[in-house]
């Protein structure tokens, strides 16, 4: 797997707002999400989400259509599609 790019685009005592973007054959790497955090897709496509157990699950992302979840989250992202899937995460500090 190809490692995918981030790029922290603002970072203060609120919020760090990240833009991430999986190559096809692209993966984030096994995290555990420290923050509550919003997911906003710039792009349509679909990701691989891998569980730690190793559990496999598909997301559709609709570009612009956010979605929220709580600290915690421990997984791996993947792209096994064809085209770059881009996105911001908006993690929200304590």
């Amino acid at each position: 797997m190809l490692a995918a790019k981030s790029e922290v685009q603002v970072d203060n005592e609120e919020v760090r707002v990240t833009e991430w973007r999986l190559p096809p054959g692209g993966a984030t790497g096994h995290h555990t999400h420290g923050m509550d955090y919003v997911i906003v897709p710039v792009v349509a496509g679909e990701m691989t989400i891998v569980a730690p157990g190793g559990e496999r699950s598909k997301a559709q992302l609709a570009a612009g259509k956010s979605y929220f979840r709580k600290a915690g989250v421990q997984h791996d992202v993947l792209n096994e599609t064809s085209t770059e899937i881009v996105f911001l995460e908006i993690e929200l500090k304590p």
